[in-house]
């Protein structure tokens, strides 16, 4: 019985002990709370519904606590139920009903923990979107791990997720990428506003080897196949990166298409039609302030070129009309002003503001033998995905990143990640998941099959605590999903594999020496191989490969 099951079986029978009362069943929610006491002493499972709805059904919330309590206590799947303190109610859970999610997971297998409850959801993800003029710094590679944990989790509870990578081919960060490359092929200085680093060298001569007589073009000619080319030699290097980073995407969307195809052209002649343009100054001004803005935007400047946000609204509607009904931004720390921006932008066109989501994620910090690590051996300016992967490789790297919720800065300790022991957090759930698959391997060696049908023997403590923790997964995800935080997936892992090497320190899993196989061997069995499952699948969700062997 997992949590869920729970929940469901205690909310029916709190609406028979109304019913059966004269009481109030209206006053019943449709999900009933369940958690897990912090002191396993206490109970396997506890419950407020009594507060929650004694004194507006008219009872002391103590005197429902009881007759619910007699009413769980009666129930064949129920062991116990105690009442404590003001209406609380502590429950124990018969072995067979709390063993059966073992059963539950081995038939669902890599399904567990999916869900369904988001299938109306068609959302399109944007997220890393870095600019096509270096490598993805370590802001962006945060969003690369995050991003892609996200739409995974979002699509194991039912929702239509697609990864779209926006390509800023447009505006001046180009066209400054593409005079630092020409001073760089040239042997000139950098430019006082442009990009340095041997990376830039690099993507340089690359671009004279594949333009043949590119030195001889006129100014203007040259520095267009340099932003050409080099543009696209860093776009390339960008998705492999990214790929062998294991974060891949459905759909690229180029900026410069919005002006290309004509989209921010439409957008303006629509939004001066129905009113939420409006012109002062010369300029073209979005009544943003009408949505919530601090101030009205200019989207067509007085001299008749479209500002960065005229893109951007752009970019929303062909989002809208591709059919996605919910939009999530993930933009890094400098971009909290664009919430209310892309909001009003949103409503101007008509649509649902709380259709667009805006996750921002805060800075991330290197640190080696305990001094900051700033620099990058060929960016020359900042640390960069590739270089991470390097120092740690891409499970560590990928763990590391998504382990923290967003919204905090975080600091990562390469040395830490580096180390072969429980305080590695991603070498602790690796290694619970290496030590399990060894586990099966030696009892495929004895002949040992698992039985899920004789789970029920499993009473000792270590044993229940590991199986409720099994339980937890899909709440788990559905949390992680519901709050956009994939990190719950990777704290829960650690926890799960907590759980597990305290029941392997305290109960044998397989017979020694001569000693004859037991049904308890083979109840073991099957519940080190829903850990494992789950272990696999929580490592799924967030990218992470559960290794064999270690």
């Amino acid at each position: 019985m997992t949590p869920a099951d729970l929940a469901a079986l205690l909310r029916a029978l709190t609406q028979t002990v109304l019913t059966e009362r004269g009481l109030d069943v209206a006053v019943l929610p449709e999900t009933v709370t369940v958690e897990r006491p912090r002191n396993p002493e206490h109970g396997d499972y506890a419950t407020n519904i009594a507060l929650q709805i004694g004194k507006r059904a008219g009872v002391a919330p103590r005197d429902l606590a009881q007759w619910l309590a007699e009413a769980f206590a009666a129930h064949e799947g129920v062991e116990s139920a105690d009442i404590a303190g003001p209406g609380f109610v502590n429950l124990r859970l018969a072995a067979a009903a709390q063993n059966s999610v073992v059963a539950t997971i081995l038939d669902a297998g890599e399904r567990y923990g999916s869900g369904d409850e988001l299938g109306d959801a068609v959302v399109n993800l944007e997220f890393v979107s870095a600019n096509p003029t270096g490598p993805i710094h370590l802001g962006g590679t945060r969003w690369a791990a995050v991003g892609d944990a996200l739409g995974r989790v979002l699509a194991a509870r039912g929702a239509a997720v697609t990864r779209e990578y926006y390509f800023n081919d447009h505006g001046g960060q180009i066209d400054r990428f593409a005079r630092s490359l020409d001073a760089a092929a040239q042997g000139k200085p950098t430019p006082e506003d442009g990009y340095a680093g041997s990376y830039i060298d690099e993507i340089a001569a690359t671009v004279v080897a594949d333009v043949p007589g590119i030195a001889d073009l006129p100014d203007d000619d040259r520095v267009e196949a340099f932003r050409a080319r080099g543009v696209a030699i860093v776009f390339d290097h960008i998705k492999s990166t990214l790929h062998e980073f294991g974060t891949d995407f459905d759909v690229y969307t180029h900026e410069n298409s919005m002006f290309e195809r004509g989209l921010v052209e439409v957008c303006i002649t629509e939004l001066k039609a129905n009113g939420t343009l409006y012109e002062a100054d010369g300029a073209w001004w979005l009544r943003s302030t009408d949505y919530g803005d601090d101030k009205d935007r200019v989207v067509l400047k007085s001299d008749g070129a479209a500002a960065y946000i005229a893109g951007d609204i752009a970019y929303l509607k062909d989002k809208f009309d591709r059919g996605f009904n919910h939009l999530i931004y993930m933009l890094g720390a400098d971009h909290h002003g664009y919430v209310v921006r892309l909001k009003a932008a949103a409503a101007a066109l008509g649509h649902d503001p709380a259709s667009v989501e805006v996750l921002i994620g805060q800075m991330v910090n290197l640190v080696q033998d305990g001094q900051p690590v700033r620099m990058s051996k060929r960016a020359g300016t900042v640390v960069t995905l590739d270089d991470l992967v390097e120092m740690v490789g891409v499970d560590a790297a990928r763990y590391s990143l998504i382990r923290s919720s967003v919204d905090v800065n975080i600091d990562i300790d390469l040395d830490l990640l580096r180390k072969q022991s429980n305080e590695n957090p991603v070498y602790y759930v690796q290694y619970a998941h290496a030590r399990l698959a060894a586990l099966a391997r030696n009892a495929a060696d004895l002949g040992l099959e698992a039985d899920p049908s004789v789970i029920a023997l499993l009473t000792e403590p270590t044993e229940g605590d590991l199986i409720r923790t099994l339980g937890d997964f899909p709440a788990v995800v559905a949390t992680a999903a519901d709050l956009r935080e994939p990190h719950r997936i990777c704290r829960y892992l650690e926890t799960l594999a907590g759980a597990y090497h305290r029941f392997y320190t305290q109960c044998r899993v397989l017979p020694i020496g001569d000693e004859e196989a037991t049904d308890v061997n083979r109840a073991r069995l099957a519940l080190c191989a829903a850990a494992r499952q789950v272990l696999a699948n929580g490592l799924a969700m967030v990218g992470v490969s559960a290794p064999e062997r270690m």
